[in-house]
C-alpha cells in the first residue's frame, strides 16, 4: 500500500509514520480489501472548514474529512485532518495528542474500508475498532 503523508501546516510533522503506515495496512488486510494509494494530508482547521463548505455543504470545524476513490475492492482515497481540531480533542478527551492523531487516521482507515458511523451502533463498532487499532499500534 502506498501512504503519502503531505502537510498544509508549518511545524508539524508524524514522529511514527513508520508504525502508522503498519496499521494502516492491518486495517486494510484485515478488511479484506486490496491495498491502492492513501494520501494523508495533514492542514488547519481553516482549510478543512473550507473543504467541508466547497465539497460537503458543511458549515461546522471538523477533525477529519474522507474522500473515497475505492475501486473493484481496492482501496485508495484521501484523507484531510485538522492538526488543531485533533489538539483540542486531545486536551477536551484528556489523551496524548499523538494517540488523538493516529486514532483519527485510524477513523479515516475505517471509512475507507466501509465502515460507517451514522447510528449509534456503527460508532459503537467504530470506536472499538479504533481502540484495538490503536493498542496495536502502541504494541509495535
Amino acid at each position: 500500500m502506498k501512504v503519502s503523508f503531505h502537510y498544509d501546516i508549518d511545524k508539524f510533522r508524524l514522529r511514527d509514520s513508520r508504525i502508522i503506515k503498519k496499521i494502516i495496512n492491518r486495517i486494510v488486510s484485515d478488511a479484506r480489501l486490496k491495498p491502492g494509494i492513501i494520501d494523508i494530508i495533514i492542514t488547519s482547521d481553516e482549510k478543512l472548514h473550507e473543504i467541508n463548505q466547497e465539497f460537503l455543504a458543511h458549515d461546522y470545524y471538523t477533525d477529519i474529512i474522507t474522500f473515497n476513490y475505492n475501486e473493484a475492492g481496492t482501496v485508495n482515497g484521501e484523507i484531510y485532518i485538522s492538526a488543531g481540531r485533533v489538539r483540542e480533542n486531545a486536551v477536551k478527551f484528556n489523551v496524548p495528542g499523538g494517540s488523538e492523531m493516529r486514532r483519527v487516521i485510524f477513523h479515516g482507515l475505517l471509512h475507507l474500508c466501509g465502515y460507517d458511523d451514522s447510528t449509534d451502533g456503527e460508532k459503537k463498532v467504530m470506536s472499538e475498532m479504533e481502540d484495538m487499532y490503536l493498542a496495536l499500534s502502541y504494541a509495535e
